[in-house]
Order: C-alpha cells, then sequence, then structure tokens
C-alpha cells in the first residue's frame, strides 16, 4: 500500500480501521497484510496501530527465490540449473551471474519469468538473459554507433512501434518522425548501404520485406526507456507522431493494442501519467468501434493496477467517467467490467454510478448496467452490490440508482441475482422491504418510466419459472401495483396499451392480483372489451 497511504485522507483513521478489520479476519482463520515502506505506516497514530508493525531486517536470497519461483510458480525446476553459482557444486549456471546478495526479490522473480518462457536453447536462453538485462548494452552501443545518423535510430523507433510490418512502410513511418518527404535525388537514393543492412545494424531481423524485433524479447522496451530517459525533448514529438501513426488510416491502426502495451510499460516504469494520456486520448481520435474501445480499456485496466502510477491514473478513470463524450464513458464502463473490478470493487462502483447518471440511455450506460450486473455476479460481491445500489435508489434518489436497481433485477439478462434476492427475501423482512422501496423509488422517476414497465412485464413471465418462488413474486407484484396504480408503468400492466398485445404471462399475472373489487371489474370489462374488439 505504499503508493496508496499518500492519498489516503486520513491516514491514522484508515490505519485503525484496517487494524480492526484484521483483527475480525482472524476469528474467520484468515489474515490481513499491509506491505508499506519504512515512513508509510501512520505508526504513531496509537498503539495499537504500531503494535502491528513487524520490519523485514533482512533481504531475502535472491537465488532462493527465483529457484522457488521456478519450482513453484512456473512448475520448472529442471531450470533451475541455469542458476547455480560458482560456490556451489559443478559450473555455474548462465543465469547465476545476474543475481548478486544485494539483488531485489522482484528481480529475482523477474528473472525466473524470463528463464521459464525461454525455449529450452541456447538462442533461447541468450535472448532471456538479454531481455532480463533489457538489453541495457546493446541498445547503448546502437546509439552510440549511430550519433551522426538520425535516419537509422527513427528506423528502429518505427521498427519497435510497427513490428512485424514491411520495411517500406517503416521506412516511410521513420521519414514521418523525422520530418522528412522521400528522397527525390536519385544519387544520394543509390549512396549508402540498403536497407535491410540499416534495419540489421539497429537490431532487427528482416525476412523477405518483413521487419521484425520478436527474436530479441524485451527490446523494443529496452529501446524506448532508453530513448525516453536520455532524449527527452522528444517526448512531444513521438507522442504526436504515434497520434499519426494509430489513426484510423494509419499503418499502425492495426496495432494499437501491441503500441498500447508497450506505452503502459513504459508509464509504470517512468510514472508518466502523460503517456497514459496519450493513450486516453485515442478513445475518440481513433476508429469509432467495440474492438477499438475494448483495447484501449485493457491497456487503462493494466496502467491502473500499477504500483504508483495506478493512483493517479484511477484518478483519470474517475474524471472519465462524468465525461460529456459517450466513448470515453464507455471505456471506463469497460475497464470496470473487467479485472479493475476484481481489485478494485468500490472504486468500480463509484465510477459507474457517474456514468449510469447520464441523461441518455446511450451505449455508456448500457455498458455500465452490463458492468455492474457482472460484478454482481462475482463470488462475494453481491452483498456489496446490492447494498450500495439500494442506497443510490432509496437514500440518494440517483437516476443512477434507479437504473442500477431495474438492470440487476432483470431476469431476460441474467436471473441469477433476482433469484438470490428474492431467496434472500423470503428468509428475511427487511430484504424484502429493500425490494419495494427500490420499487417505489423507481416508479416515482418518471425517467426510467419505460424500464419499470419492461421490468415488471418481465416478472411476469418469470412468476411461473421451476426456479422462482411464484407466491412471493406475486405478492410483491401485488404490493408494488396497489402502491402505484396510477403510475404509468403499473397502470399500462394492469389495463394494457392500446396496440399492444399482452403475452399470456401478463394477463396470467392480472387474474392473481389481489386487487379492490371495484379495479378488478374493470380490468375484467377490459379484458372482454379487447377480446370482443
Amino acid at each position: 500500500m505504499a503508493a496508496e497511504i499518500s492519498s489516503w485522507h486520513k491516514p491514522g483513521l484508515v490505519a485503525q480501521q484496517l487494524v480492526s478489520y484484521a483483527e475480525e479476519l482472524k476469528f474467520s482463520g484468515s489474515f490481513l497484510v499491509v506491505i508499506a515502506d519504512e515512513h508509510g505506516w501512520p505508526e504513531g497514530v496509537s498503539p495499537a496501530v504500531a503494535s502491528v508493525v513487524a520490519r523485514a531486517t533482512a533481504r531475502p536470497s535472491p537465488h532462493r527465490v527465483a529457484r522457488s519461483h521456478l519450482e513453484y510458480v512456473h512448475h520448472l525446476p529442471d531450470r533451475i540449473r541455469w542458476l547455480t553459482t560458482p560456490t556451489e557444486e559443478g559450473s555455474a549456471g548462465e543465469a547465476g551471474h545476474l543475481l548478486t546478495d544485494s539483488s531485489r526479490p522482484d528481480d529475482a522473480a523477474r528473472l525466473a519469468a524470463k528463464l521459464a518462457s525461454a525455449d529450452d536453447s541456447p538462442d533461447g536462453l541468450k535472448n532471456a538473459l538479454g531481455s532480463f538485462r533489457e538489453w541495457r548494452t546493446a541498445v547503448k552501443n546502437v546509439f552510440r554507433e549511430t550519433e551522426d545518423k538520425p535516419e537509422d535510430r527513427a528506423l528502429l523507433i518505427a521498427s519497435l512501434f510497427l513490428n512485424g510490418k514491411d520495411a517500406l512502410t517503416i521506412q516511410n513511418s521513420a521519414r514521418a518522425l523525422l520530418g522528412d518527404d522521400p528522397e527525390t535525388d536519385v544519387r544520394t537514393i543509390l549512396t549508402g548501404p540498403d536497407l535491410t543492412t540499416r534495419l540489421t545494424k539497429m537490431g532487427a531481423e528482416v525476412n523477405g520485406r518483413t521487419v521484425s524485433l520478436d527474436h530479441k524479447s524485451g527490446y523494443a522496451r529496452a529501446v524506448l526507456l532508453h530513448l525516453w530517459q536520455q532524449r527527452a525533448d522528444i517526448h512531444p514529438h513521438l507522442l504526436q507522431w504515434l497520434d499519426t501513426l494509430t489513426a484510423p488510416k494509419g499503418p499502425g491502426a492495426d496495432r494499437l493494442a501491441a503500441i498500447g502495451d508497450l506505452l503502459v510499460e513504459l508509464a509504470v516504469a517512468e510514472n508518466d501519467i502523460r503517456v497514459v494520456k496519450q493513450i486516453h486520448a485515442w478513445i475518440d481520435k481513433g476508429a469509432d468501434s467495440t474492438e477499438h474501445r475494448e483495447l484501449i480499456a485493457r491497456v487503462l485496466t493494466v496502467a491502473a493496477e500499477a504500483d504508483t502510477l495506478g493512483v493517479q491514473v484511477r484518478a483519470l478513470l474517475l474524471d472519465s467517467a462524468q465525461d460529456e463524450s459517450e466513448a470515453v464513458a464507455t471505456v471506463v464502463a469497460l475497464v470496470c467490467q473487467g479485472e479493475f473490478a476484481e481489485h478494485y470493487p468500490r472504486q468500480a462502483l463509484v465510477r459507474l454510478r457517474h456514468i449510469l447518471d447520464r441523461s441518455e440511455t446511450d451505449e455508456a450506460v448500457q455498458t455500465a448496467q452490463d458492468a455492474l450486473r457482472d460484478i454482481a455476479a462475482r463470488d462475494g460481491q453481491l452483498p456489496r452490490v446490492w447494498s450500495t445500489v439500494i442506497k443510490w435508489a432509496t437514500e440518494k434518489k440517483h437516476l443512477a440508482g434507479h437504473r442500477a436497481f431495474l438492470s440487476l433485477l432483470d431476469p431476460r439478462v441474467d436471473p441469477y441475482v433476482l433469484q438470490v434476492m428474492l431467496a434472500a427475501a423470503e428468509q428475511k423482512e427487511d430484504i424484502k422491504e429493500a425490494l419495494l422501496d427500490g420499487w417505489n423509488a423507481a416508479l416515482a422517476d418518471t425517467r426510467v418510466e419505460a424500464e419499470c414497465r419492461q421490468l415488471l412485464t418481465a416478472w411476469a413471465e418469470v412468476r411461473k419459472a421451476a426456479d422462482m418462488p411464484t407466491e412471493l413474486l406475486t405478492d410483491l407484484l401485488n404490493q408494488i401495483m396497489l402502491g402505484h396504480l396510477v403510475a404509468s408503468p403499473v397502470a399500462a400492466l394492469i389495463f394494457g396499451e392500446p396496440g399492444v398485445a399482452d403475452g399470456e404471462a401478463v394477463i396470467e399475472l392480472r387474474k392473481d392480483l389481489r386487487l379492490p373489487p371495484t379495479l378488478s371489474s374493470l380490468i375484467t370489462a377490459h379484458e372482454r372489451a379487447s377480446a370482443e374488439s
């Protein structure tokens, strides 16, 4: 939590609440561990907060960490041979020298991951070691050898973003980065090394017309980090060039996912929110498609979960949830539908509320409703979602609350939530009252009249389903309608609407409702007239 604590409004109070929660967990046989840096945890607040502090006084053995990861995380104990050191029996492993006693545990884990993903061959091992070292030496050599060759450096930059494209596309993109026009002087064209030779010297592999850096895992990231750190003046020019590159008809439009992944790695490594904001800007600038928005959402999800940068990205998502742009709000809803909700369920719900408060039921609202149902269906999340939504609907009177309440209980999409809530209502009166309160609040909001009518009809249609408590559902519908006889959705269900043929389930419901005698006779007369006409 080291990156989070500094942003807490009242660190001492939050710390005390965490300690109390940890004490409760002990009774369930569980534990809460908060990992912070030396100065992050506010232990001076109280003895209780200070008493839980346990300081690590010795660094874990990095070699032991790497071996444990290979054996127990990656299930490849045979590759531990690559980690043996000269002090052990036998010859030293090829990777053993990359870790020292001062190496960080996360470096050891990263090395184990590289060794686990490598081909079990000399070349595979060589690439894994180079990737772990992030190709620093190779990249420094390339940039040293091209000090007076900006054209070659531009080729390398274009290659890492357009990996897998043909050489001429990469050359044209490199020229665009430099702001150069195509060469027209024949003498100049015929002078110097061939394009393939130049690309190969920069570390690329050229097969036919295709340029690739795939044979050097991590090389593209190393080049980008070097460029970002050593050539700070290029930042705005590079981001502007990437705008053109990833435009709908740009040469990198079909590589948005890979380019986004590269940029997120850069943003996380450099803790640079500008890079994430550039990706965010592509929402409205790129293709107007579901695929485009899902790609951006995936990239933003990774950035939002980063240790340090994540705090700023999550704040960006909060602002974006309130953005007028339908596309931007839709992407935030997609983020909240993915892994983000697993790690930050409360934050996901807050962002979804802002989206559900939009004036029109557009794609963003529909995506937010899907995300809300998805979160509610996950293990252990329904109680949190339900308590939050019912509060929005009944206490805050938010449009978001009414939309959320109605979409959660809609059996047409997924009957899970309705089944669980009805089962709970059979056992607990307060749940039944909450359901009625939610309906009362929604029916009082004319902005969701159509949704109320649709859900009432849907409830009528599932009443006789085998997995539904028919009697309870009928009783709930009866109480809802008695309390809102003049509301349009209720009146439409009881009396029908001109030109609308009601289904058998709705007609059956009318017979089962315990309505006042006068009203029942009116319904019977209405149905006879409808049948005769």
